[in-house]
């Protein structure tokens, strides 16, 4: 509780450069029974930014950035590694193949902590079964979930039974797991409050139909992640026809969208993509349909065209 009172200046700070949501650190895994023998692709994550991965083949962490180690000395970051060989080892095969799946599907395992609140959380998937919940950790206890019928209760019971193992597993996500994440915070402070300015151009998707565009507003390239792309009627008139995707990553930490209006052909002159970024200033980039190229200061935009 220290650390975090010391450290509420940079988390307010991370919360003003991008940090909508809570920050949480989770472990992700999936785990699959191949060739007589359960396969384990694990991966860390500080909000939606992977920052470790396990290997496999060589029972270690990868630290994909320089500052993914935290603030943890050798000492711990070997301790945590030890646990997590110990887990896929020995605690995997005996009490998830054994008894709760024995290679009927593959789950997915996802733990971690949550800094608002302060909570950790762990939980069980059921991939094969359209992502139903299997069983749950909260308050060094295993809670078998409705879904999970008496399979997931007969495993509740078992891992409920090994005190020393649901005591470790509840300081690893109560203590461990939020002075970790802190850490990362702050080591990597440089990196996730960086500004990245998008990448932008328009462009005409498959035809709609006779008579008509899709055209398509690609932004790329910007972090962090929160965003605002519209298609425009001029400057101020919002088109509700817009059609926002998914924010993907881009395999630099970058992210990508993009928006398409569905129009027809007659009434796309006028038309422009209008973007909002925190990395921009206080300038929106503008890219007109067809228009000449141009710069607003202030409240207006940065104008340009490409199709």
């Amino acid at each position: 509780r220290a650390m975090l009172f010391l450290l509420l200046p940079l988390l307010a700070a991370l919360f003003q450069g991008g940090f909508e949501e809570s920050i949480s650190y989770h472990l992700m895994q999936t785990s699959s029974f191949y060739n007589h023998s359960w396969v384990h692709v694990g991966s860390g994550w500080l909000g939606e930014l992977q920052t470790h991965r396990w290997n496999s083949s060589s029972n270690a962490i990868i630290y994909l950035y320089p500052w993914s180690r935290g603030n943890f000395s050798n000492k711990e970051l070997m301790y945590v590694e030890r646990l997590f060989q110990l887990y896929f080892n020995e605690h995997q095969d005996y009490y998830i193949s054994q008894l709760m799946f024995k290679g009927e599907f593959p789950f997915i395992v996802t733990a971690g902590c949550e800094l608002h609140s302060g909570k950790g959380f762990l939980g069980f998937k059921q991939v094969a079964l359209q992502g139903q919940d299997f069983m749950s950790f909260q308050n060094e206890t295993f809670l078998p979930s409705p879904e999970g019928g008496e399979k997931a209760q007969e495993a509740c019971k078992l891992l409920n039974f090994n005190e020393a193992y649901t005591q470790r597993l509840h300081r690893l996500l109560s203590d461990t797991c939020p002075r970790f994440t802190l850490g990362l915070l702050d080591a990597g402070k440089a990196h996730l409050q960086r500004r990245v300015k998008p990448e932008t151009w328009l462009s005409s998707g498959p035809s709609p139909g006779p008579g008509h565009l899709l055209l398509v507003c690609h932004v790329s390239g910007f972090y962090p992640k929160h965003v605002w792309v519209m298609w425009m009627r001029g400057e101020l008139q919002e088109q509700e026809g817009t059609q926002r995707g998914d924010i993907l990553p881009n395999a630099d930490g970058t992210w990508y969208l993009q928006a398409t209006l569905d129009v027809a052909a007659e009434e796309a002159a006028g038309l422009a993509c209008r973007v909002k970024h925190s990395s921009l200033g206080g300038q929106d980039l503008l890219l007109h349909w067809g228009g000449k190229s141009g710069t607003q200061a202030g409240d207006g935009g940065i104008s340009s065209s490409r199709v």
